[in-house]
């Protein structure tokens, strides 16, 4: 059981009344007159009064301080307005003051960082542009294989621009757009039908979520197969009172053990893994998706040494 600083503080009043009262008794002797049940009665009520008049003093100190641990832990859960409010002109009041400063700077700081990357992703559209109209002008006159690499740069850094931006919208979810009730077996089998060799199964489930953000989960979850597993694809969709669960497996080499938390992380790469396609931010989709669908996203190894991907999705 956590404990309560209030009780503490408290406590430590309670006791020193007690030796108060214990010495306050032991004093009676020197001072002749009074009878030791009068004292008696003396000390301890001043002790009672001292301690129900201090119990308010005590408690609206420590709720300051509670106030203020629910606020850092609001903020560490990713609501940056979260501020506190500032009360009397105390050592709680500074630290409130200097909770709020800094709660503002971590806000601004990252509200510049997201912004940043999205203009800088928005601008970088332009001249990418500019390179594929410049290689569409120029095919008749280009070698086929250096025409043909330079559409698929052009093809990686169009994806990747996407995904940044996608990633930068789910940090900031306001105006991701509403949620709506999403036949998630039929939305899966949607997305399977546009790759071989991907066997599904499952039961119906609808959620409320974002249709689009889903699929983007389960294409990025197939292409993951596609480039680094081998065929054929298992899906398998199952339903809980909880919400449902989406498993994605293969029969490929497998992520390392070492590596099964690491997958997540946006641009990792094992070093396990020969090529080189792919953006790196699939998987950090993935994760974030879920995340924004009240689940998460973990990465297991299965008995045969290959990998599985099992994402978890809340019912709201």
């Amino acid at each position: 059981m956590r404990s309560r600083l209030y009780l503490s503080f408290y406590l430590t009043l309670l006791a020193c009344m007690a030796v108060y009262t214990v010495i306050g008794t032991g004093l009676r002797h020197r001072i002749g007159g009074v009878p030791d049940h009068v004292w008696s009665l003396v000390f301890g009520g001043l002790a009672l009064i001292v301690s129900v008049g201090a119990y308010p003093f005590i408690r609206r100190l420590t709720l300051r301080l509670e106030r203020l641990q629910m606020a850092v832990e609001s903020l560490g859960e990713g609501d940056l307005q979260t501020r506190v409010a500032v009360e009397g002109r105390d050592e709680v009041a500074q630290l409130a003051h200097a909770f709020n400063r800094a709660a503002e700077k971590i806000e601004s700081l990252v509200v510049a960082h997201k912004s940043l990357l999205s203009n800088a992703s928005h601008e970088l559209r332009t001249p990418l542009t500019r390179i594929r109209l410049t290689v569409t002008l120029m095919k008749e006159s280009a070698e086929p294989r250096r025409r043909a690499e330079l559409e698929q740069d052009i093809a990686e850094l169009d994806a990747l621009l996407d995904e940044i931006l996608l990633a930068s919208r789910l940090e900031a979810p306001v105006g991701l757009g509403a949620l709506e009730e999403v036949d998630l077996l039929a939305l899966v089998a949607e997305e399977c039908t546009r790759y071989d060799d991907v066997e599904l199964g499952g039961v119906p489930v609808i959620l409320q979520g974002q249709s689009r953000l889903l699929r983007r989960l389960i294409r990025n979850l197939l292409e993951n197969a596609k480039r680094y597993g081998k065929p054929p694809t298992l899906v398998e969709l199952r339903g809980g009172e909880q919400g449902a669960e989406l498993v994605v497996s293969d029969h490929g080499p497998g992520v390392a053990a070492e590596h099964l938390e690491r997958v997540f992380e946006p641009f990792f790469r094992s070093p396990h893994i020969v090529t080189n396609t792919g953006v790196g931010l699939g998987l950090a989709l993935v994760q974030q998706i879920a995340r924004h669908h009240g689940g998460e996203a973990r990465c297991e190894r299965t008995d045969n040494g290959s990998s599985r991907f099992v994402i978890r999705l809340t019912r709201r």
